[in-house]
């Protein structure tokens, strides 16, 4: 079975269910083991189960999805070990709301991803597996005046772009980058700079 490239992750969306409905498409066919508790507090005893399911052996990779609008702060420190040093063939994707959900702990384990479930994921031609300087600089004329909001879309599409149609291994330096431009973006820096940055870490000299 070919190996799946998309590293774990947390997910902000105010749409749990509909997320979790996503990824289990994209992720197939590989093994995705939910643990999606809605309506109620995420406590230790589904942290526990989440421990126990990690530590079953796989030899292809298994996907761990853990979605709640609320998990509380015992279950999430019971966590971290795990999400430091997750076992082998083992990825974590976390969904949550909003990222004050989720301790700076859980936050610095994981790169944050955010998708907006009122807009349609661009469709991006292009190509980060084969990416040269010249595309980055046509990419970043074409998207010369775009806008914050639309900023994080696109780089909500890069990444998809990336880790699902592409299939590449992202570096820790680019999962790194993907954090950092919604972040830089919510701090209003300058959009173009941002996917400059992105778009960088995968362009190639040709």
């Amino acid at each position: 079975m070919q190996a799946l490239n998309i590293k774990g992750h947390i997910v902000i969306s105010d749409d749990i269910e509909s997320e979790v409905t996503r990824l289990e498409g994209e992720l197939k066919p590989f093994r995705v083991v939910k643990f999606v508790v809605i309506g109620e507090v995420f406590k230790l005893e589904h942290a526990k189960a989440v421990l126990a399911e990690s530590y079953i052996s796989e030899s292809t990779t298994k996907y761990i999805i853990i979605g709640s609008s609320d998990l509380s702060d015992v279950a999430q420190n019971s966590l971290l070990k795990l999400l430091e040093e997750p076992p082998k063939n083992i990825e974590f994707i976390i969904i949550s709301p909003t990222k004050s959900n989720l301790l700076r702990t859980v936050r610095s384990r994981l790169p944050i991803l955010k998708i907006n479930n009122h807009h349609v994921v661009h469709e991006l031609e292009l190509n980060l597996a084969r990416l040269d300087y010249k595309d980055v600089f046509s990419f970043l004329k074409e998207h010369s005046r775009v806008k914050k909001e639309d900023a994080k879309e696109l780089v909500q599409a890069l990444f998809h772009r990336a880790t699902v149609v592409d299939m590449l291994i992202l570096s820790p330096l680019q999962l790194d980058n993907f954090d950092m431009a919604y972040r830089l973006l919510s701090l209003n820096s300058r959009p173009q700079s941002v996917l400059a940055m992105l778009l960088m870490s995968f362009a190639r000299e040709k």
